[in-house]
């Protein structure tokens, strides 16, 4: 992966093209770019994201942000009252005791 300016890419190899090619994943908006070369790619990354923010720019759009780290998630209202019953538990507010969760799966893989 790489990052610039808060934005983070992904880049994969097309062997029949011959050529690496990314996608900017932390936001909803499409940013794609492709190089040849490592440096070649690092270089279309950036310029790819200062394309994307002029673009908004000059049509006067916010441009979208990488995730702010807010997120609705639905569950049964069972499910709620146990998750918060546990949270409490734990001596942890909701968001943290689920964050928590979050995190330990992500090391797990």
């Amino acid at each position: 992966m790489m990052e610039y300016k808060g934005y983070i890419a992904t880049v994969e190899f097309d062997d029949d093209a011959g050529v690496l090619h990314g996608e900017v994943v932390n936001i909803r908006d499409v940013i794609t770019f492709e190089g040849e070369t490592v440096p070649g790619i690092r270089k279309a990354f950036r310029e790819s994201v200062e394309e994307y923010l002029a673009f908004c720019a000059e049509r006067g759009e916010e441009p979208d942000k990488p995730f702010s780290g807010v997120f609705t998630v639905r569950v049964s209202p069972t499910l709620h009252r146990a998750a918060s019953v546990k949270a409490r538990r734990s001596r942890k507010s909701l968001n943290r005791w689920v964050g928590d969760l979050i995190q330990d799966a992500l090391a797990e893989s």
